[in-house]
């Protein structure tokens, strides 16, 4: 999965951009729970569904 599509989901279930690491972005969801995204073009479905889970939103693919 391309990285622009896991970050379009993330926002639009209401995921703001927290801070950015030296290797990953964190995201933070509206209950304060964090998540860090890779900086890779493309991202592992398990490590997306898994970083869907840890912010409490509906896994991508399964809106």
């Amino acid at each position: 999965m391309k990285r622009t599509e896991l970050i379009k989901h993330l926002t639009k279930h209401k995921c703001v951009l927290a801070r950015e690491g030296s290797r990953h972005s964190l995201f933070k969801n509206e209950a304060g729970e964090i998540s860090a995204v890779p900086r890779h073009p493309e991202i592992n479905d398990i490590t997306a569904k898994q970083i869907c889970k840890q912010l409490n939103i509906p896994v991508i693919g399964n809106n």
